[in-house]
């Protein structure tokens, strides 16, 4: 055990005895469905996440500590190449999401207008001759990428894009890397998760354009590219946590593309990319784990839903102020919170939970624990199978946000990565949204025995109409206002 690990873990100690004693009694609301390795690790991420009791840490010391890049080893291929943004004419991308923001808010927004930047992304695959501890051997970002492109592991032609979660301000893709690696090998797939701009140094709409960047060079890669041009009907939007906001974040700016084109509905609308009008096509599907859907954090699971999670409870009022200054928070000029302006908290391209319609969306794949951020999981999967979007749902009892990555060892975690992959498969084997052949269907899986119920998609919601999730939403928004301008009263109108 290294010195830093023991350092964070001795303040523990009493804390993980006590939890270990009452769990091994029986006698905690979770021992019916947790092992103590599950009790033990939850406890650990509740006091870290809380401060250990202590004064929370600046945001940059908790940034810079996620950003640390354990290196590749295991069964896990990784090519790292970059994106290279337009160097002229980046009017298109950055008119079309900022149009796209202004038209679907009810007011008139302020928030930053950022350029296209070059982005890195990193292509992995699974690599199934490799030791648990080998490193991958000295060769060039091309011939990695070669070798991940020849496994014969790498059954389909699907392409994954992923948006790695860490509440938009922590970690990158290598923190992720067992997760893609796994998802890569139940799906056949190859995957290229994205190393998007990172909040508060980067403030939304940052991070959609660099998603939508990336995708449109899935699909017309500039010269010098790893891939070739792979189609929509190949690709898969994923992502965890924050990147599941962001996977649906850039779904739902795509299909208002498509609703509000001029051309006729059966061609794709046009982007301008790299000098050329090219078409932005639709995704074959999307998917996500414990999507954060809500930056509000306003719907009853929040609070409900606590004892079988780890996310620190919500406090409106005094959101940001908590955090010791440092040389990247408060951000120039301020604004109330980490990824946007308070103005943005209630727009459906930061809250996708509060998208109108999800009408004419590819197939959904959501999976979720009983965790936190259940409600606003359930209620998209919802509100989509209703409109008539296929919808794959799964929900796992007792399970913490992002089990499958935090506790990849469990039955259940087992299970939801290879439902995952299976989905990704499948659809990149039916040609995309055009040929699927799977169907709407909600499963529950309990815990400790992993049996399985099946649950109606469209009635997830359990009573939330769009009307209050509107109003809940509103309530937090408003005390999130009055807060900022408590501790802040002579912050220009922008810092709002």
């Amino acid at each position: 055990m290294d010195g830093g690990l023991i350092k964070l873990l001795a303040p523990q100690i009493p804390s993980l005895a006590n939890t270990t004693l009452w769990h091994t009694l029986g006698m905690t609301q979770t021992s019916n469905h947790w092992d103590l390795r599950t009790a033990l690790t939850v406890q650990v991420l509740r006091s870290i996440m809380s401060g250990n009791g202590h004064e929370p840490s600046p945001v940059g010391k908790v940034q810079a500590s996620t950003l640390k890049d354990p290196g590749v080893k295991g069964k896990t291929w990784v090519a790292k190449a970059t994106i290279p943004a337009p160097r002229e004419n980046q009017e298109g991308i950055r008119h079309a999401v900022f149009k796209a923001i202004d038209e679907l808010s009810n007011g008139k927004p302020e928030y930053t207008h950022p350029n296209l930047v070059d982005t890195e992304v990193e292509w992995t695959g699974f690599r199934p001759n490799a030791g648990n501890n080998e490193s991958m051997p000295n060769i060039s970002e091309e011939e990695k990428y070669k070798r991940l492109m020849a496994e014969p592991t790498r059954t389909s032609d699907t392409t994954i894009l992923y948006f790695h979660g860490g509440a938009y301000y922590l970690c990158d893709p290598s923190t992720h890397r067992n997760l893609t690696s796994r998802l890569a090998k139940e799906s056949g797939a190859r995957v290229c998760s994205v190393r998007y701009r990172l909040a508060p140094q980067a403030a939304f709409p940052s991070q959609l354009l660099d998603a939508l960047m990336v995708y449109l060079s899935l699909l017309y890669p500039p010269p010098g590219s790893l891939h070739e041009p792979i189609p929509a009907s190949k690709i898969v939007l994923a992502g965890d946590s924050a990147g599941g906001n962001l996977v649906f974040a850039l779904l739902q700016f795509l299909l208002h593309l498509h609703r509000t084109a001029p051309t006729d509905s059966s061609t794709p609308p046009l982007l301008r990319f790299h000098g050329a009008q090219v078409p932005a096509p639709l995704p074959a599907a999307a998917s996500a784990a414990a999507a954060w859907l809500d930056i509000s954090r306003a719907l009853p699971s929040i609070t409900h839903n606590e004892k079988y999670d780890y996310l620190p409870p919500p406090n409106h009022s005094d959101a940001t102020a908590r955090y010791p200054p440092d040389a990247i928070w408060p951000s120039d000029p301020p604004r109330g919170d980490l990824f946007c302006t308070l103005d943005l908290l209630d727009h459906p391209l930061v809250s996708p939970v509060l998208a109108d319609s999800w009408a004419g969306a590819p197939p959904l794949f959501l999976n979720t624990g009983e965790e936190m951020l259940t409600d606003e999981i359930k209620f998209l999967a919802a509100r989509a199978a209703q409109q008539g979007v296929a919808v794959e749902f799964e929900q796992y009892q007792a399970m913490p946000h992002c089990f499958a990555m935090l506790l990849p060892g469990l039955p259940t975690s087992v299970r939801c990565v290879r439902a995952w992959g299976e989905f990704c498969r499948k659809v990149g084997e039916g040609g995309g949204m055009e040929g699927w052949v799977g169907e709407t269907k909600g499963t529950w899986v309990e815990a400790r025995t992993g049996r399985e119920e099946q649950r109606e998609v469209a009635e997830l919601s359990d009573g939330l109409g769009m009307e209050e999730v509107r109003r809940l939403v509103g309530e937090a928004k408003g005390k999130r206002v009055a807060g900022f301008e408590g501790e802040a009263k002579t912050l220009p109108k922008a810092a709002l």
